[in-house]
This record gives C-alpha cells, structure tokens and sequence, in this order.
C-alpha cells in the first residue's frame, strides 16, 4: 500500500498542509511535533517525491460571478488510446472545463465545467463540446447546489487502515 512508505510524522505533515497549506513551517513543526528544520525537510522531500502537486487558494467561484457548475457525461465515438488521449488534451484546452476524468462504464468522461451563467455554458456545449472531434454523446447534469467538497484524501481513514495492517 502506497501510504506506508511513510512514516507518521509524513502523513501528519501531509495531513496539516492538506487542512491549511498557508501555515509557516514553524506552524507546521510544531504541530507534528519536530523541529522547524527537519519539517521543512521533510515537506521538500514529499513535494519531491510526488505526493504534494502543488498549493492553491480555494476560491469562492460564485463569489467572481461563476454561477453555473455542470457536469457533462461524454460519450467518444472511439475508445483507441490516440482519440482518449486527443480529448483529454481538448479538455485541457477549454478554460470552462476544471475536472476531466475517464471513467469505467457507460460514459467515457465525465467533466465539471464552471460558467458564469447558463448562456455562456450553452455556447461552450453547442459550439466547442459538441462539435469536438470523436464526441458521440454528450448527457448534462446541472448542479443545483453542493453538500459536501473536500479536497484530497481522508487521513483518519489512511492512518485506521495502517493500524490495522501493522
């Protein structure tokens, strides 16, 4: 399992940044219960490593006006490794898109596009979506509000299913 190439004081690292990536790293040591030096360190060696991509504001999109989110369910006319990766670089392409995943099952992708109002997303899906090249089908859900959107991993459950291997 991937999570037990590190040790505690790494996933509480990980843990503490995930919660608040602003935090000092003297913030950050004292709370996983090390040094300043040795923390940062550390930090440097998980970004390095692959397991921190990066650090970003949550931004409020309703807040700058964006007051649309849908979810669009596509369907390719062609599943060979060449057409996935060709829509997976549109998808990249198209600021409206902030999450394209290719998913098992009836529909290929599924994407999350933000817009700051209907009209502007109807543009982007009669225009840009479908007319892409190899879409076949194209199935929207618009969001009407969200319960629940937090951001990386569940530790507690991490650190639970360590426990219990050990």
């Amino acid at each position: 399992m991937p999570g037990n190439r590190l040790d505690p004081i790494d996933r509480k690292i990980l843990s503490e940044l995930q919660a608040d990536g602003r935090m000092t790293n003297v913030e950050l040591a004292k709370r996983v219960g090390i040094s300043a030096p040795p923390c940062l360190r550390r930090v440097r060696a998980l970004e390095d490593q692959g397991f921190v991509r990066g650090y970003h504001a949550d931004i409020n999109s309703r807040e700058l006006g964006f007051e649309v989110q849908v979810f669009a369910m596509v369907g390719l006319q062609s599943q060979a490794e060449s057409d996935l990766r060709a829509f997976e670089g549109r998808c990249r392409s198209w600021p409206l898109v902030r999450e394209c995943h290719m998913l098992n099952g009836e529909v290929d992708f599924i994407l999350k596009c933000v817009a700051p109002d209907l009209s502007t997303f109807q543009t982007f899906l009669t225009s840009e979506l479908l007319t892409a090249d190899n879409v076949g089908s194209v199935k929207t859900s618009l969001v009407i509000r969200c319960a629940k959107d937090e951001p990386g991993v569940p530790f507690d459950v991490l650190e639970e299913r360590l426990s219990r291997s050990a």
